[in-house]
């Protein structure tokens, strides 16, 4: 596409694509955003010529869809779903900007608007965006709205092959983030993954089911769920697929470290929460989710915070503001973290000035 452009220097779709290839083919490990920032540089240029060009608002969409540049991204947020109202992923793709950033009413609106995507066909992208919008309630603290979706989710049984990923993950990451975000541990507890669905999405479930039965004191059904996590992740590896592989063995590791905590091993837990952090901090996530119902550094606070030892949740909790700004879950524990401490209230006044207007 680099040679396309080259060759067609005056053509300006041929560098919308070289920008869109740039994006996709990006590593997620890649934490300079080198290529995300040559598409930018490309795409800006187009879209002030032409601000009404949906291939150039969409890719700075892309190219913007992570912590360190989404501020960069509001402008074509805010245009994409003017330039293609009829369109339920123009009208959704904003959100992941808005995700980052932390502005959850932008996030609803871009969402309740695309989650009527099922009068175009497309359930794929419909349950995508309504697990962007159960993550924007939680995040406000609109826990019956978010739990009206969960329990009234639509039916997909003319979904096609293509579409089924999207939704399977959708239903059971809604599922996970309305019973952990909320320490609901009972419910978490209780999650058991759909027959026939793909490991990575399997694993989501037994995941959450791990963190409540550890939270309830159920030790057997934590180590139980917790090596049902660890053969999943062996199947991603004999797949081939090496993201999944590494996202749901930090999941294992995040397991592994309650159920250590609840055995009383408080070195491994730690370490193993460690671990999963700096795993997790190291890849970018997929734009399949608006981010993991329980972000690993922030269960490294939560275990701090179990520990007595607050400084040092405060700085976890503070590093996940800093990636996801808005997090209702790390606000809270950061304050907790401050009162512990007997340190002064400063998370109040970074949470209102992280998010631009």
């Amino acid at each position: 596409m680099r040679g396309v452009q080259e060759r067609n220097p005056k053509d300006q779709e041929a560098a919308i694509f070289c920008a869109l290839a740039l994006v996709a083919t990006t590593a997620p490990e890649d934490k300079t955003y080198e290529n995300q920032r040559k598409a930018a540089a490309i795409l800006e240029p187009v879209f002030a010529a032409h601000p009404d060009h949906p291939g150039a608002a969409h890719y700075l969409i892309h190219a913007y869809d992570n912590p360190v540049l989404a501020a960069q991204g509001v402008a074509a947020a805010r245009a994409y779903s003017r330039i293609a109202p009829d369109m339920p992923h123009a009208l959704h793709r904003p959100s992941h900007i808005f995700t980052r950033l932390g502005l959850w009413e932008d996030s609803i609106s871009s969402n309740l608007a695309a989650a009527a995507a099922r009068r175009h066909g497309d359930p794929g992208e419909e349950f995508h965006a309504l697990d962007y919008l159960v993550y924007a309630y939680l995040q406000l603290g609109r826990s019956d709205e978010a739990e009206k979706i969960r329990d009234h989710l639509p039916a997909a049984e003319d979904a096609q092959p293509s579409s089924l990923f999207k939704i399977t993950f959708a239903k059971a990451a809604i599922r996970a983030r309305c019973a952990l975000e909320q320490q609901h541990w009972t419910e978490a507890e209780d999650l058991a993954s759909e027959p026939g669905v793909q490991p990575q999405v399997a694993a989501i479930s037994q995941w959450a089911a791990v963190l409540g039965a550890a939270h309830k004191g159920n030790q057997p059904a934590a180590r139980q769920h917790t090596e049902q996590v660890r053969r999943l992740s062996v199947q991603l590896r004999e797949k081939g697929e090496a993201y999944w592989t590494q996202q749901v063995a930090i999941q294992g590791e995040e397991a592994g470290g309650w159920v250590a905590f609840a055995e009383h091993r408080t070195y491994d837990a730690l370490r193993l929460l460690r671990m999963a952090a700096d795993h997790e901090d190291a890849a970018e996530k997929r734009s399949v989710t608006p981010g993991a119902a329980l972000p690993a550094r922030e269960l490294l606070g939560d275990l701090l915070m179990e520990m007595h030892q607050p400084k040092e949740a405060l700085m976890a909790y503070r590093q996940v503001l800093q990636v996801a700004p808005g997090r209702r879950n790390a606000l809270r524990g950061a304050a907790e973290a401050e009162r512990d401490a007997g340190m002064p209230s400063k998370i109040n006044k970074i949470s209102r000035t992280q998010a631009p207007p």
